[in-house]
């Protein structure tokens, strides 16, 4: 399994490398709005699991659209027009709840998850978007990726050879306390190397803000997106990326660490 996850990193990654510095604002949104589109099928192949009758596809296919355009919108014309997207496709999932109330009486429960998974995915990794666009960009997706795969690396090793003492194991059985500290010093040492090479206006006190913040919210997004898996009864989101599972799975913290990074950039580090 290593192997699969080390063989999946060096081919994607020199095509991540390329997409950021030489793809573009609009190519870099694009490839966010796909990858949130794919993520987005995963979530609801999970949580439709076990929903009858099955959920019709042009019910999907406005979820997917509302995605899109939120990724789209987000960065090109702000939070207001985000919001207004957001109740548009709420007032559709809300018509074609009425229709299904008829035949099944999970209809509202169709909606909320329907919703939700706007909400979760396309909405929060459109943030990563906008900090794409900011001052110095680039260097920030860069430190946000960096960051985030440190985090989960060192959770994954340090955990699988100290980890004694159980993080959450409700939720994921193999996640351990000294993984969880593994990743937290990953994420710090990672952050504080970029900013350093890349970024010398980040202070050292914005360093440790930004590492831990992002580090502690993206295991968070990963053990909530465990959550789902644990429910439906399966390991993976899907089988898209060789020893990593699915999109989801791979962008789990990543989704929560997004909007994060954005808001203590702009904000705390301002």
């Amino acid at each position: 399994m290593h192997w699969k996850r080390w063989i999946t990193a060096l081919v994607a990654l020199p095509l991540l490398i390329l997409l950021i510095l030489k793809g573009g604002a609009t190519l870099f949104t694009l490839t966010i709005g796909g990858a949130a589109i794919i993520a987005m099928w995963e979530y609801y192949r999970i949580v439709f699991a076990g929903h009858t009758p099955a959920v019709p596809l042009y019910s999907f296919l406005w979820c997917y659209a509302a995605g899109a355009a939120i990724v789209w919108t987000l960065p090109t014309h702000g939070f207001k027009a985000m919001v207004a997207l957001i109740i548009v496709h709420f007032m559709g999932v809300a018509f074609f709840s009425i229709y299904r109330f008829s035949h099944a009486q999970d209809a509202p429960v169709v909606a909320l998850k329907q919703v939700f998974g706007i909400l979760y995915i396309p909405v929060c990794l459109a943030f990563l978007v906008l900090l794409y666009n900011a001052a110095d960009g680039i260097h920030w997706v860069f430190l946000l990726l960096l960051v985030v795969a440190a985090g989960d690396t060192g959770a994954f090793y340090v955990g699988s050879y100290l980890g004694r003492h159980k993080l959450a194991p409700s939720v994921s059985p193999k996640k351990t306390i000294e993984g969880a500290a593994g990743g937290l010093a990953a994420n710090l040492i990672a952050c504080f190397v970029y900013s350093r090479l890349f970024l010398p206006t980040l202070s050292t006190t914005g360093c440790i803000v930004f590492a831990l913040g992002v580090g502690i919210v993206g295991q968070a997004g990963d053990l909530f997106e465990s959550e789902f898996k644990r429910v439906a009864g399966i390991k993976d989101s899907g089988n898209l990326l060789p020893g990593h599972g699915g999109f989801l799975d791979r962008m789990d913290a990543l989704i929560f660490a997004a909007p994060i990074a954005y808001l203590i950039k702009e904000y705390l580090l301002a």
